[in-house]
């Protein structure tokens, strides 16, 4: 058996980004990736603003002046143009207001009396003092965001704030998926005697479609060795991955693992962790008249094990980061936390154990009382997975890598 960390090196080794590029409108372009980088046409701020409501002066006027009353010679709200400050006055301005020529302060109004048309400034002000300079964000030419950026609501926000109405994004990554298993019933049927309800497609697609992928789901197909080549050889077709629960085991009636090696080829198969040790990467042949130069020869194939812990936690784990490398992403690691282990795990396991656990108030981590491949339940229950390298108890007190279930779930 490979270890996760050879498991996931081969499938990552594997991926690169698909060709396919389009351009979308900027509100509508969340969760893609770009494949073009952004790169804004102006300063922004383009002009000196006022930071604060108050009033801009020249400080060389407060300087000359024993008197520090001065008149008001115009009102500058945000999004006017000023006039140039006359030498000896004071403008009323607005916070994002342009900041008028010749002035080189703000003197928020709270350190001012007005009274009529004039204001008594009552703070002495540095040059510069709650001005923003233009350009004091981001410099015209300079580049915002990087081509294999995955657009979060503050990146969307970013580029329109440079004025990008479009964005050049990858196409989304297009997965088939389909599910394996004679005792699989859909919720609303009648749960006959030995079946259960298929869980892990609700939690799959779910997980597929919170990556933006296009997802084809081809539901659940008989346990026969026919029926699932015929269901791969489908699937092959203009997809980029082809995903399956269940049927990768060393079982009679598992016929996924037969079936990909009589379409295509298997270079993976069983990973030294628990849960999850049965995970299946290799590809799906295409037919013929489906591949041309600019396409593949093969769909990429990942079959997951059918435990609905142990299928949601290879999904984190190995789908998840080969899927946004294909989607263009550059960067797909989760980051880890190191933290407290308020527990005692005295069983060693000589896999690499993934423990559902949530953080406590303390600060430390508490883990699931059951860690069943098959108690779903803990899924929902802890914040992420502890990540326990093989032949390790774990001892209260002990710091624990810690992958959170907001790293592997966006």
């Amino acid at each position: 058996m490979l270890s996760t960390a050879e498991a996931l090196a081969t499938l990552l080794s594997a991926a690169s980004p698909i060709t396919g590029t389009e351009s979308i409108p900027t509100l509508d372009a969340l969760n893609r990736v770009l494949s073009a980088a952004v790169i804004s046409p102006l300063d922004v701020p383009p002009m000196n603003t006022s930071s604060m409501d108050g009033y801009a002066i020249r400080t060389a006027d407060l300087a000359a002046k024993g008197n520090r009353r001065l008149p008001v010679s115009q009102r500058i709200p945000a999004g006017h143009a000023p006039e140039p400050l006359k030498p000896g006055t004071a403008a009323r301005i607005f916070t994002g207001a342009t900041v008028p020529p010749g002035a080189d302060a703000i003197v928020m109004q709270e350190q001012t009396e007005a009274a009529g048309n004039e204001v008594t400034i009552l703070h002495s002000p540095a040059p510069g003092e709650w001005i923003t300079a233009q350009g004091a964000d981001i410099r015209s030419g300079s580049i915002i965001l990087p081509a294999g950026t995955r657009l979060t609501p503050q990146a969307l926000g970013l580029a329109a704030s440079v004025g990008c109405a479009e964005l050049q994004v990858y196409r989304r990554v297009k997965v088939a998926v389909f599910f394996t298993g004679d005792e699989l019933t859909m919720p609303g049927e009648p749960l006959k005697p030995g079946a259960i309800y298929n869980s892990n497609r609700f939690t799959l697609r779910g997980l597929l479609e919170k990556l933006g992928c296009d997802v084809t789901d081809y539901g659940i197909v008989p346990d026969k060795l026919d029926a699932t080549r015929a269901t791969l050889r489908e699937a092959a077709q203009a997809h980029d991955l082809i995903l399956t629960c269940g049927g990768v085991s060393v079982g009679e009636e598992d016929h996924v693992k037969p079936a990909v090696e009589a379409e295509g080829r298997l270079s993976m198969w069983q990973i030294a962790m628990k849960p999850g040790k049965p995970l299946a990467f290799g590809a799906v042949r295409r037919a013929a008249h489906e591949a041309d130069a600019a396409t593949s020869a093969e769909t990429f194939f990942i079959g997951l094990p059918g435990n609905p812990v142990s299928s949601f936690a290879t999904f984190l784990l190995f789908v998840r980061p080969f899927v946004l490398l294909l989607a263009g992403m550059q960067t797909v690691a989760p980051r880890a936390l190191s933290l407290r282990a308020d527990f005692t795990q005295n069983k060693a396991d000589r896999r690499n154990e993934f423990l559902r656990a949530r953080i406590n108030a303390a600060g430390g981590l508490d883990l699931f009382p059951n860690q069943s491949s098959a108690v779903l339940t803990s899924t929902v229950w802890g914040d992420g997975l502890i990540d326990n390298p093989p032949n390790h108890a774990i001892s209260v007190g002990e710091t624990v890598r810690f992958i959170p279930f907001s790293e592997l779930l966006n």
